[in-house]
């Protein structure tokens, strides 16, 4: 899985790896030559007491160093380079994968996991492929090449190499069966820790509010327990792997200098090749070690690949159709014919039978009880969701047909919860429109009722926290409100973005507004009446079905469901 997952991102960069490679080479093979050139070294001029020769030689050996030294750094300096811009790649391409994502989709993956995945996933995957560019290379030619030279320098040594190789790589390939699964469970600890977090940091009013602070902690400290036992017991592998190797490296270091000072006593091995043939054993066993190290990592990476592959993988339940047409026109009109909408896996539909119409230059509110689909309706319409059954049209285009960047284009959002972004005032306003200028937002801020306290704040650069944490709930309502009038789209939609607000500042809003959108259609959702009273059209929903549309005299009148909304609010006198 991880090659298939780096393959396509390390085509492009071929060039960049083929150096790294020629680099490396000549690093290992510089690397090899060391041990020969100390040998003679040994030989020819220490043993015979030739000076100019160990100058001579001792030179060549510096010039040597040198080379390789310059050599590595280039090799490591691109292969910082290619891993790094694989990350970035890997990143960007996940981003937009999510991006792509609908609701229903990004609740089957959580939040949380998405953010793991995105960030520390790929960095695993970025730290092994930094490594292998740089290990992966080396260490075979610097076990390959060692033994070549070692038989070389003193075959008869040779078979001490037959005993310390095979056992290294059979013990790594049980590590390896051993420490795969947990490194998998690993990633799973990491997205529950994530979320804990995520959960109680965003939610810290909530849980002062009702005084759970010392349950919070417990929930996070057996999400801690899990990731600290789980990584427990693969340190604990890998505290055993590594004084086994350096075990194996050592012991069999030792039975060369036991075997080989017998040779040298004998006088079949000479004190220089002896010197040598521990040099290219221990580079052997180094190269294994480099292997290790690389096997410490790949585990992770792997399960870190298929996760990020399943991202990558994954068909959005939405998608834009493989043709996309533009409505003839753009004047925000709204038509469902026989919507329904089912939830998967629910029993009941949240949304049945659903034929209506919103008329351009109109406002159209929804109300109804909690769980009628009020909000479901409007995603529907945003195409957030697709319809289970029946017709959406918008622009006088099914939205199944349009690209959802062209729909949502034309629509201007405020959401339940209103969201501001870290920034000034502007940059959340500019989100709407960027090409706007400082009197368009002004004109926005005095219709949503905001621009006195944006003037109080500082003005349009006046800094807003992320969330929208240093304003109150209504002020951030009010700017969400302004960040959709920038827009001039031709069609809002309004999801109870009212509530927060008082009733003298939402009487004021709902007159600036129709003057504001008189040419767009406006979708409201509200749970209070008195908000959407003068609509143009009202339309209840009851159970997931239009109960009644029409004027609030004319639904007092004849809509059962509608009246007890108004009497249980406002009381006979409505």
């Amino acid at each position: 899985m991880l090659w298939r997952l780096l393959r396509p991102y390390l085509g492009p960069r071929t060039g960049p790896i083929v150096l790294i490679v020629v680099m490396l080479v000549g690093q290992s093979l510089g690397n090899l030559y060391l041990p020969n050139l100390n040998a003679d070294l040994i030989n020819r001029g220490i043993v015979r007491g030739n000076l100019g020769y160990i100058w001579a030689t001792g030179a060549e050996m510096l010039a040597v160093t040198l080379v390789i030294s310059a050599v590595a750094i280039i090799g490591v300096y691109w292969a910082s380079r290619v891993s790094m811009s694989v990350g970035a790649d890997l990143r960007r391409d996940v981003f937009g994968a999510v991006q792509a994502f609908s609701l229903r989709d990004m609740s089957d993956f959580g939040t949380p996991s998405l953010i793991t995945r995105n960030t520390n996933d790929v960095q695993q995957i970025q730290m092994v492929l930094q490594i292998a560019l740089t290990m992966m290379v080396v260490a075979p030619i610097m076990m390959v090449g060692g033994m070549i030279f070692a038989i070389r320098e003193g075959a008869r040594l040779l078979p001490l190499l037959a005993v310390a190789v095979p056992l290294m790589v059979v013990f790594l390939a049980v590590m390896m069966t051993r420490v795969v699964p947990r490194f998998r469970v690993m990633q799973v600890r990491i997205d529950r820790i994530t979320q804990v977090l995520r959960e109680q940091i965003t939610g810290v009013r909530v849980v002062r509010a009702f005084v759970r602070g010392p349950d919070e902690a417990r929930r996070f400290d057996e999400a801690n327990s899990d990731l600290t036992a789980t990584t427990l017991s693969v340190n604990r592998l890998f505290a055993l792997m590594m004084p086994t190797m350096m075990a194996i490296l050592n012991l069999t270091s030792v039975a060369v200098m036991w075997f080989g000072g017998r040779l040298v006593a004998e006088g079949s091995v000479s004190i220089g090749n002896l010197t040598a043939v521990l040099s290219y054993i221990l580079q052997i066993l180094i190269a294994v070690m480099m292997a290790t190290m690389l096997v410490i990592m790949v585990p992770r990476a792997m399960a870190s690949a298929e996760r990020i592959a399943q991202v990558l993988a994954a068909t959005p339940s939405i998608a834009d159709p493989p043709t996309p047409r533009r409505p003839a026109h753009v004047d925000g009109a709204v038509e469902l014919a026989g919507v329904h909408f089912r939830y998967p896996g629910s029993e009941r539909a949240v949304l049945e039978d659903v034929t209506l119409r919103v008329a351009p230059g109109q406002m159209s509110a929804v109300i109804g009880g909690t769980g009628a689909g009020k909000s479901t309706l409007l995603n529907l319409v945003a195409r957030f969701l697709d319809v289970s059954a029946g017709t959406l049209r918008v622009n006088g285009l099914d939205v199944r047909e349009q690209s959802r960047e062209q729909l949502w284009s034309t629509i201007g959002l405020v959401p339940q919860a209103a969201y501001l972004f870290g920034g000034t005032v502007a940059s959340n306003l500019r989100l709407g429109a960027a090409e706007a200028d400082d009197e368009d937002l002004w004109r926005a801020l005095a219709v949503a009722q905001a621009a006195d306290f944006v003037s109080e704040m500082g003005g349009l650069e006046a800094p807003v926290d992320q969330g929208g944490t240093n304003v109150s709930g209504g002020q951030r309502q009010r700017l969400a409100i302004a960040r959709a009038l920038v827009r001039r789209p031709a069609l809002y939609l309004f999801d109870d973005c009212f509530s927060a607000l008082d009733a003298e500042t939402d009487a004021r809003l709902r007159a600036a507004l129709p003057a504001f959108t008189q040419s767009a259609s406006v979708m409201v959702v509200a749970q209070r009446v008195s908000t959407i009273m003068g609509a143009d059209q009202i339309i209840v929903l009851d159970e997931g079905r239009v109960a009644g549309v029409g004027s609030h005299d004319d639904l007092m009148a004849g809509c059962d469901p509608y009246r007890e909304i108004v009497l249980s609010q406002l009381g006979p006198v409505a």
